[in-house]
């Protein structure tokens, strides 16, 4: 079974949020584009060919309808002729699906929109249809965030099934790849347009000019930024050495001024020992001079009762 794909590019997507968002009221209206069926086959040596089949729905152009309940009734009959007055010149095979914007609700489809779609793949006899919900909704109070989410569903034996959605100007891609996206609608000025400028684009094969000169540039800027890169890697390890030498050279200056506090404590306390020492001495000296006297003057005193 097929796999279901939508692709919308991101001008498209983004005009339809722009548009619709600054509206008061709920929107709806026709998606244009084309459906069609790619076949990707992947060869590997290690097991047999891999058939990978998918169904792409290409958004191209979305027409708005002028108020709600457009082209259906109450009931979610379809009015065939108010569909190809929506349509105007555009073509009705182009015509892939509809969409609807509502505020501040889920992205779920009401019993109301799976009648008319149901209903619209009838009266158009195209089984291939999609439904692009959008519900826009305030992410601050005040509100000046905004938050778009988008969802796009298809329905199989009455039975709705939600179908991602790739914006072809989203995502990682390796640098030669590129996105398979149809071509635009054959409008005469578009034919016109790019008839005339289309030479200074592309080659005879149809092939981008300069490509190849935009891959050298790239890989110079990649170069480059390389070298940019090896280059802050160094200068930041040399701050890191630096930084450790400053932090080194810090703690041997602190070891140096405690050992140079410590030896400076050291000497003043012996400086105090030796002059407590020295006054003691001085003292003792005094105290044997003066028991001298006193023995000389006692034995003078003796004599002097003997006579």
């Amino acid at each position: 079974m097929a796999e279901p794909t939508v692709r919308v590019s991101g001008i498209v997507l983004s005009s339809l949020m722009f548009q619709h968002v600054n509206r008061d009221s709920d929107v709806e209206g026709l998606i244009l584009g084309e459906s069609r069926i790619e076949e990707q086959v992947t060869i590997s040596d290690s097991q047999a060919d891999h058939i990978h089949i998918e169904e792409v729905y290409n958004i191209q152009k979305h027409i708005a309808c002028h108020k709600l309940n457009d082209f259906y009734d109450n009931v979610g009959d379809v009015n065939v002729d108010a569909v190809k007055k929506i349509l105007a010149e555009n073509k009705q095979e182009n015509l892939i699906g509809w969409y609807r914007q509502r505020r501040n609700t889920d992205q779920q489809m009401t019993f109301r929109e799976k009648v008319v779609h149901e209903k619209l793949k009838s009266a158009l006899s195209n089984p291939h249809m999609i439904f692009v919900l959008l519900t826009p909704s305030k992410v601050t109070s005040p509100g000046s965030t905004h938050r778009m989410e988008y969802a796009a569903f298809i329905s199989r034996s009455r039975c709705f099934m939600n179908v991602p959605v790739l914006v072809n100007n989203l995502g990682l891609l390796e640098q030669l790849a590129y996105w398979k996206v149809s071509a635009p609608f054959s409008a005469a000025g578009y034919n016109l347009t790019m008839k005339k400028h289309s030479a200074k684009f592309f080659s005879s094969n149809g092939q981008l000019r300069d490509v190849n000169e935009v891959n050298k540039m790239n890989e110079s800027l990649q170069s480059e930024l390389q070298k940019a890169c090896g280059d802050v890697e160094e200068s930041e390890r040399l701050v890191e050495t630096l930084q450790a030498d400053v932090s080194a050279l810090r703690r041997r200056l602190r070891e140096k001024k405690q050992s140079n506090w410590s030896k400076h404590l050291n000497l003043s306390v012996w400086t105090k020992f030796l002059t407590f020492f020295l006054g003691v001495c001085r003292l003792m000296r005094i105290i044997n001079n003066h028991s001298s006297i006193t023995k000389v003057s006692s034995s003078c005193i003796l004599r002097f009762e003997q006579c």
